[in-house]
């Protein structure tokens, strides 16, 4: 039972009332959110579009898992109820958001769309279908990719063709019989592919970027335990590592090799299509009846009526907060770290903004801390994006403790290690990261990629140079060799 359902007076219906803080989604971002802002005790309501909250858990494909562990997934204040080292289901994530809501009494609001948010002299308006919602502070934490994408070639295949996005598919059992053409090469198309493999289908996988492969479990411990320990999950995008991670996903837990020994074709990047025929950049082509896009998501931010919030398609902020006084966003991937868009790792964004919430409560209007400062750092004109305005930050692998603080237990545990199987870990993990530094694949945006439930979008691009994972590895091992 929500809180909206045991309590609607709290929950807050559209009235002239003026609330301190509207979230807008009620998924694991804006319930972690909600918990903070809970506990300062101030007058707020989470509007969700959906009919529970998390609802877009359980509209993925039967089989999705998380790639972190229980014990990485849980919201501030509550554990995830499952084993340690195993991965939960889409629908134990479900469960999980729903039992959230109901343990700390959120005010949720369910089956309430913003159709539109503008700014008022009072602080903001959130309009709905049900009514107007006013709050003298908003955070929206609808995700960065709300809107699957279909590229253009999709709409050249004859009718008689049958095609959905990765967000419509569920089963294999679902789908025509016959061959299937999946394009798209990050963690929703591998895992689609793989799945349709295993249950006897002729594959072909279209994949325009390769990406780096990681595994689940390196030397008997899940690839999170080493990501926690080494630091990379605090790795902020201030950082120059920050900044090369962020730039490309990985594939996690799948390989080419595996998907080939499973009887999966890899074809490039789609080029061209026309009625029952699919071409591709090397020149070959395929016939096809039916065709799953696991091409991402984009945003969609257009019933957002404030200046200066959306520069480009993306956020204009810095760690979620923007150049609008009382206007945040929180779940946005890579919106400080790797864990900003994860659902065990986003309460360390919320209880920032938390912190920006209740100082605004306070003395009023704040300014964004280091936005304008950059803008005016780079003579920039106009919206910028919070990549384009970071500081320098001092070079990985030298002074990495500085912006990792990693201390030095996890440091002796973790890398300093005399085991060589624990060494080699770290380097299939550094090999894996010093990719980064090689210049991505070019390719069609319809081979994009989605992970973590299909929520990452394809980038291809170049990247700075500097050191590299291989270098810090050369260190660490140096350092070993050399104590005492």
């Amino acid at each position: 039972m929500t809180a909206r359902e045991e309590d609607p007076a709290r929950a807050g219906g559209a009235s002239d009332e003026l609330l301190d803080v509207v979230v807008i989604g009620g998924s694991q971002a804006g319930l972690a959110m909600a918990w903070y802002l809970a506990r300062q005790h101030l007058r707020f309501v989470v509007l969700e579009a959906g009919p529970e909250p998390g609802h877009t858990w359980r509209s993925r494909w039967d089989s999705l898992t998380l790639f972190t562990p229980a014990q990485h997934d849980a919201l501030p204040g509550m554990p995830f109820p499952g084993p340690p080292g195993t991965y939960p289901t889409k629908e134990q994530v479900a469960g999980y958001l729903n039992a959230y809501a109901a343990e700390f009494g959120l005010p949720v609001r369910l089956n309430t769309r913003v159709t539109a948010l503008i700014r008022t002299a009072e602080g903001f308006e959130a309009r709905t279908e049900g009514g107007v919602f006013r709050a003298r502070q908003v955070v929206v934490a609808t995700g960065p990719f709300q809107v699957p994408h279909v590229p253009s070639a999709a709409q050249q295949l004859d009718g008689s063709v049958t095609q959905l996005h990765s967000a419509g598919y569920r089963n294999p059992r679902t789908l025509p019989s016959g061959p299937v053409l999946v394009v798209g090469g990050g963690n929703s198309g591998f895992q689609i592919a793989e799945e349709l493999a295993a249950a006897g289908r002729p594959v072909d996988l279209s994949i325009g970027t390769k990406l780096p492969v990681l595994p689940q479990r390196i030397a008997g411990r899940d690839l999170f335990w080493w990501l926690t320990r080494l630091g990379l999950m605090r790795v902020s995008l201030e950082s120059r590592l920050g900044r090369r991670m962020s730039s490309r996903d990985f594939i996690i837990g799948s390989s080419r090799r595996r998907l080939k020994a499973a009887g999966v074709r890899f074809r490039p990047a789609v080029a061209d299509a026309g009625e029952r025929t699919v071409s591709f950049t090397d020149g070959t082509s395929l016939d096809v009846g039916l065709v799953i896009w696991a091409t991402g998501y984009r945003s969609d931010y257009s019933w957002i009526d404030i200046r200066g919030v959306i520069g480009g398609g993306k956020v204009v902020h810095r760690r979620g907060v923007t150049d609008v006084p009382g206007l945040y966003f929180v779940g946005l991937s890579w919106q400080h770290t790797r864990g900003s868009a994860l659902l065990g790792f986003v309460h360390d964004d919320t209880a920032h903004l938390a912190g920006r919430i209740a100082a605004h409560n306070q003395i009023g209007d704040l300014p964004s801390p280091g936005i304008q400062a950059g803008r005016e750092a780079q003579g920039a004109e106009g919206p910028t994006t919070s990549r384009q305005v970071l500081p320098r930050a001092a070079s990985w692998p030298g002074k990495l403790n500085q912006s990792v603080n990693q201390d030095q237990a996890v440091r002796r545990a973790a890398l300093a290690t005399r085991r060589p199987m624990y060494q080699r870990a770290i380097r299939s993990l550094y090999t894996s990261i010093d990719s980064l530094d090689k210049p991505a694949r070019r390719g069609n945006r319809a081979s994009g990629g989605a992970s973590q439930g299909g929520e990452i979008d394809d980038r291809p691009g170049r990247l700075q140079s500097g050191p590299t994972g291989r270098d810090h590895v050369h260190e660490l091992l140096r350092r070993r060799e050399t104590r005492p």
